[in-house]
């Protein structure tokens, strides 16, 4: 089988192209121009997650690097290049995207709408009718806090906590649509939160929970401008945030998700659109992450349900990520009733707890800003 994967050197992508050259698939890798070639990238990440050497020599021989930008019509690609790439193909796996929660909707659009866009008439042109992989995201299930998200068609009944949700969602819309359009069946694939115990470094993507450690260097540097400094010796002072003790987040380690959403494509028939949750059995509990956080900024969090209506300009400052911040409120449980039935005798993923989080993120080392954000 000839498969086109596009994000094979982003956090789920690089974890995606192993598990397919191991069930023996030549692969074409579309990879945005970058001043390191994607093979030497895609080389590197296989190094540092330890591939056995089959695995190297098939990323050698199996794998072509074609330049393509999904963000533009016909990838960028010449419209006899485009056409010879899409005729050759089995299988599409989109699985490029922009997970910025802070960024602006009309930049994340560029790839996750319109880069869907882009993919879909690729997968649509090509002669042998190839079976689409589109990877989403289980939050477009967007401002359902609590309750349950149902493995079906998305709705944006609820809103969206950020730009990225709604950027997913009309993703998705465009996947519906396309499959009405042509008759043709797609997969959709849901990952909720994405982590690696694999500790961060050269080689490897930014683990997507890196940001608390980047946000808590922004906080600290904010709060050293502001004059929040806390007095030698003090205690860590309380910051409220919204939120709930008793949430829970849905974080699943990326290698596990890999497997599976490549063991779902193996089961599921294909014969008609399916849309899968690619979740953890057990949610991480909030209070995890408020200690996750706490090591980040020298401060004890307190969750407010009902939201901080006078913050202090500390609060203010330590609420520098708001596209998360929506995220400490959920106590919402993602159906994966469809999934669970594929993935039968794959062992569950392990729990994702303070010590795995720890081990996969970049603690800020203490230093002059440490007694940052003062009362």
């Amino acid at each position: 089988m000839h498969i086109a994967l596009t994000g094979a050197t982003g956090f789920l992508g690089c974890r995606l192209l192993p598990r397919l050259l191991r069930r023996g698939a030549e692969v074409t890798v579309l990879a945005r121009p970058r001043p390191r070639d994607a093979r030497e990238r895609l080389a590197e990440a296989f190094t540092r997650m330890a591939a056995p050497a089959p695995l190297l020599d098939a990323l050698r021989h199996r794998v072509r690097v074609v330049e393509a930008d999904v963000s533009l019509p016909r990838l960028g690609l010449p419209a006899r290049r485009f056409q010879e790439l899409a005729d050759g193909v089995d299988a599409v796996w989109h699985s490029a995207g922009d997970i910025r929660l802070n960024a602006d909707l009309a930049s994340l659009r560029t790839t996750n709408v319109e880069g869907t866009r882009h993919v879909l008439e690729f997968a649509a042109a090509g002669r042998r009718c190839p079976r689409l992989h589109h990877v989403s995201t289980a939050f477009v299930a967007g401002g359902l806090r609590d309750g349950v998200a149902r493995e079906r068609e998305p709705t944006d009944t609820h809103g969206f906590e950020n730009h990225y949700e709604r950027s997913k969602y009309e993703g998705e819309l465009l996947v519906r649509d396309w499959c009405r359009r042509y008759g043709r069946p797609a997969l959709v694939l849901r990952p909720s939160i994405l982590v690696s115990d694999l500790p961060p470094g050269p080689g490897l993507p930014p683990h997507p929970l890196q940001f608390l450690a980047e946000m808590a260097r922004s906080g600290l540097e904010a709060a050293e401008l502001a004059g929040l400094g806390l007095p030698a010796g003090a205690p860590p002072p309380v910051v409220r945030m919204p939120g709930r003790a008793d949430g829970h987040l849905n974080l699943l380690p990326v290698e596990w998700a890999a497997e599976a959403m490549v063991l779902i494509s193996e089961r599921f028939p294909h014969r008609s659109p399916g849309v899968f949750h690619v979740v953890h059995p057990r949610d991480t509990p909030m209070a995890v992450l408020v200690r996750l956080f706490e090591r980040f900024l020298p401060v004890r969090l307190d969750l407010r349900p009902d939201g901080v209506p006078d913050p202090t300009e500390a609060e203010r400052v330590a609420d520098f990520y708001p596209g998360f911040t929506p995220y400490l409120g959920h106590r919402r449980r993602f159906d994966d009733a469809a999934a669970r039935r594929l993935l039968a005798g794959l062992p569950p993923p392990p729990d994702v707890d303070l010590a795995y989080l720890l081990s996969g993120t970049t603690p800020v080392t203490a230093g002059p800003a440490a007694a940052a954000l003062g009362p």
